[in-house]
């Protein structure tokens, strides 16, 4: 009896281009970037000895790519949430681009251990603890656990992008982390719930079809819009801690403008939780991070 074809895993010949978009969009490169800076900014607000630049550059690489195999294995194991999903229906495991074969998960799981390699040789132990940490609260605790059972998943499985943090701040200092960037990380993890809350109530009908229990879904847009406003305000004021340790004025001016543009756009959607609103709350939480990031990285950077 003649054998199957083996499945079709790779892509088909196409431009290099392509095979760029390809892999940055199935590995999630966005969010593996971001939570890459925020491993710097880590490294960033620990007091202690300035690491080679280096150091620095290879430890975030390493953050990216545990971020990207936590990526890519969400993709593999939600492509069933994706045929659902209109805001999903064009990755490549849907389209069939890419077929799901267990050789891929061997990939992401030589990018992982290479990744955890890679921060325990140039940082320590600890900050190679805590970069699988992330990926693994990422693909598994949120993924695999609770996605699809709890609307506590996002809040929980929002841990994954502390983590980063604490990676960089091990780097510097192995053991607790110093306030600053202990702060830092709990600002990355109260920023998580009300920027992709605002994502999931422009996607609630996506999330409803699919049986996900995202918070919109179980409660409402209203509720989740209040809940939203909360979290962001114990997000402003909680990202104003770090003045107290150390950060200076640079840090102060980015935080301070970021968060109370986002504090803004959460008033806006508490009073009228439109999809429009949404949209904008959800933009306004890339505003404030990427401030609150910047600022962190250029108040240490410059001394000031």
């Amino acid at each position: 009896m003649q054998s199957a074809p083996m499945t079709r895993w790779m892509p088909a010949p196409a431009g290099a281009a392509h095979a760029l978009r390809l892999g940055y969009g199935l590995l999630k490169l966005r969010i593996g970037l971001a939570i890459g800076i925020t491993a710097a900014a880590g490294v960033a607000v620990t007091p202690g000895a300035p690491l080679p630049l280096w150091r620095v550059t290879l430890l975030v690489l390493a953050v990216v790519g545990a971020a990207a195999a936590a990526g890519g294995f969400n993709q593999y194991a939600e492509r069933d949430l994706d045929r659902l999903m209109s805001r999903t229906r064009g990755r490549p495991f849907v389209t069939g681009e890419l077929a799901a074969d267990r050789r891929f998960l061997w990939l992401l799981g030589v990018l992982l251990v290479g990744s955890v390699a890679t921060a325990a040789a140039v940082a320590n132990a600890l900050a190679a603890a805590y970069v699988f940490l992330g990926a693994f609260f990422y693909g598994v605790v949120y993924t695999v656990w609770l996605k699809r059972r709890t609307w506590w998943n996002i809040v929980i499985g929002g841990a994954a992008g502390s983590f980063a943090v604490l990676a960089g701040a091990a780097a510097v200092a192995p053991g607790p982390p110093a306030a600053a960037p202990a702060l830092l990380a709990a600002v990355l993890f109260l920023w998580t719930p009300p920027h992709f809350w605002s994502l999931a109530i422009l996607c609630r009908d996506d999330y409803s079809r699919a049986g996900v229990p995202m918070l919109p879904v179980v409660v409402g847009d209203a509720r989740c819009a209040r809940m939203i406003l909360a979290h962001t305000a114990a997000l402003v004021a909680l990202s104003a801690a770090p003045l107290a340790f150390g950060m200076g004025w640079i840090y102060a001016i980015a935080a301070m403008t970021g968060g109370l543009w986002f504090l803004a756009a959460s008033v806006r959607l508490a009073r009228a939780p439109s999809r429009a609103n949404a949209r904008a709350n959800f933009l306004a939480s890339l505003l404030q991070l990427s401030l609150l990031l910047a600022g962190a990285l250029l108040d240490r950077a410059l001394g000031v």
